[in-house]
C-alpha cells in the first residue's frame, strides 16, 4: 500500500474517534440533564399543594347561642304518704288545679283500724291517769293527818306522773295516726297544671319504698325557669339582670324575652361551664316544662382576638389544637391555638392566631413544621371536618 493511502486511513480513524467521543459526551450530558429534570420533577411532586384561607373577624352579630332546658317555676311530684287503694281520682293531665284542691282519695282500712285502736288506748290511759290522780289526792289528805307515810304518798304521786306520761303518749299516737289518715286525701301543694298521672281506681299504693312512684305531678307554669350552661370563656360577660332571647322549635320566628336571675358562680370541672338560671313570664302557656330551647346572649366574641376559621383548618393532635400556616419562606408552621367558641362547622379563635396569617385549609396529615408547600392558585369550595388526631 502506498504512503498517501495510509495517511488517508489515519485521518479517517482520527475523525471516527472524535465522532465517537462526541457521541459519548452527548449521551452522558443528555443522561445527566434527564436525571436532573427527573429529580426536579420528583421534588416538585413531593411538595404538597395547599389551599390558603384567611381568618375572618367575628362580627358583632355573632351573639352567643346556647341550648337551654326549660323547667316550670315550681314542680312537685305527689306521692302517697300511707298505704292503701285508690278510691277516686279527680284530675287528669292538662287540668288546672288550685292550691289545696283534692287530687285523689285513698282507702286505707288498716290505718282506720289503727286509729280506732289508738283512741281506745288513749281512753284507757286517761282512765288510769284519773284513778291515779284521785288516789294521790286521797293519800295527800291522809298524809296531812299522819295516817300514811311520806314514802307511800310519794309513790302514789309517782304513779300519777307515770300514768300522765302514758296518756300523753297515747294522745300523741292518736294525732300521728290521725295525720296519717289525713294523707289518704291527696291535695295540690300550689296552683298549677297537672303534667302527669300514674294511677287508676283500685290501684294499690305503697309508700316509703324505693318502688314508690308519684301518683301525680303538678307544675306551676305561670312562670318558667331556663337553665343554660355558659362556657367559662364567656362567663365574665354574663351578668345578673341581663336580657336574652329564647326560641323554641314549635314557635319558629317567635322570640321570648328572658332575664338572667342567678348564676351558680362556679365552673363545673367536667364540662368547663357555669350554670345560670333565667326566668320569664308564661301567661299564654306557650313554654312547656322539659322543652329544649336556644338562648341567645348579647355578648361579644369572647376575650381573645375573635377570629373565625372553618373547622376543616384544625389539626388536632398530641400538642392540642393547632392550625398550619404558610410562612414567608414558603414553609409550613404549626401554631397552637385556643378555641373560644365551637359552632360545629366553624370555630372562633381566642388566642394563637392573627388576621395576617395564611392558614392552610384541610392540611395533609403528614405535614410537619418546616415542610415546603406550594400554594394552589385554584380555590377549593367548602371546608370539611377537623382533622383526625395525628
Amino acid at each position: 500500500m502506498s504512503e498517501p493511502a495510509s495517511g488517508s486511513l489515519k485521518k479517517i480513524g482520527v475523525a471516527a474517534a472524535v465522532v465517537a467521543i462526541a457521541l459519548a459526551g452527548f449521551g452522558i450530558f443528555a443522561r445527566s440533564h434527564s436525571d436532573a429534570q427527573l429529580a426536579s420533577w420528583t421534588t416538585a411532586q413531593a411538595t404538597p399543594i395547599v389551599t390558603v384561607i384567611q381568618a375572618k373577624g367575628a362580627g358583632a352579630s355573632d351573639a352567643l347561642t346556647l341550648p337551654g332546658n326549660v323547667q316550670a317555676f315550681n314542680s312537685a311530684p305527689i306521692y302517697a304518704r300511707t298505704n292503701g287503694y285508690v278510691r277516686r281520682w279527680f284530675v287528669d293531665i292538662g287540668d288546672s288545679v288550685r292550691a289545696g284542691q283534692t287530687l285523689a282519695i285513698l282507702d286505707a282500712p288498716e290505718v282506720d283500724q289503727q286509729v280506732e285502736a289508738a283512741r281506745a288506748d288513749l281512753q284507757t290511759a286517761r282512765a288510769n291517769r284519773a284513778l291515779a290522780a284521785s288516789t294521790a289526792t286521797r293519800w295527800r289528805d291522809l298524809l296531812a293527818k299522819d295516817a300514811v307515810s311520806k314514802q307511800e304518798t310519794d309513790e302514789k304521786f309517782g304513779d300519777l306522773a307515770a300514768k300522765s306520761a302514758i296518756a300523753s303518749a297515747a294522745s300523741a299516737n292518736v294525732r300521728r295516726l290521725g295525720a296519717l289518715q289525713g294523707f289518704t286525701r291527696l291535695t295540690a301543694p300550689f296552683s298549677g297544671t297537672v303534667t302527669s298521672r300514674s294511677t287508676q281506681i283500685g290501684a294499690l299504693v305503697t309508700s316509703g319504698t324505693a318502688a314508690s312512684t308519684p301518683l301525680f305531678t303538678v307544675a306551676d307554669v305561670s312562670r318558667m325557669r331556663i337553665y343554660v350552661r355558659i362556657p367559662q370563656a364567656f362567663s365574665g360577660q354574663i351578668q345578673q339582670g341581663m336580657h336574652a332571647s329564647l326560641t323554641v322549635p314549635e314557635y319558629p320566628g317567635r322570640n321570648f324575652d328572658v332575664t338572667l336571675t342567678r348564676s351558680a358562680g362556679a365552673v363545673d370541672p367536667q364540662s368547663g361551664t357555669v350554670l345560670v338560671e333565667l326566668q320569664t313570664a308564661n301567661a299564654d302557656r306557650a313554654l312547656k316544662p322539659g322543652a329544649y330551647a336556644q338562648v341567645k346572649f348579647p355578648v361579644g366574641g369572647g376575650s381573645g382576638a375573635g377570629l373565625r376559621l372553618p373547622s376543616s383548618a384544625l389539626v388536632i393532635g398530641s400538642k392540642g389544637t393547632q392550625v398550619a400556616v404558610v410562612g414567608a419562606d414558603g414553609k409550613a408552621q404549626l401554631k397552637t391555638i385556643t378555641i373560644g367558641r365551637d359552632d360545629g362547622d366553624s370555630v372562633e379563635i381566642s388566642a394563637g392566631l392573627t388576621v395576617a396569617d395564611r392558614v392552610i385549609d384541610s392540611p395533609p396529615d403528614s405535614l410537619q413544621n418546616g415542610d415546603p408547600v406550594r400554594i394552589s392558585t385554584t380555590a377549593r369550595p367548602g371546608a370539611g371536618a377537623a382533622r383526625a388526631p395525628r
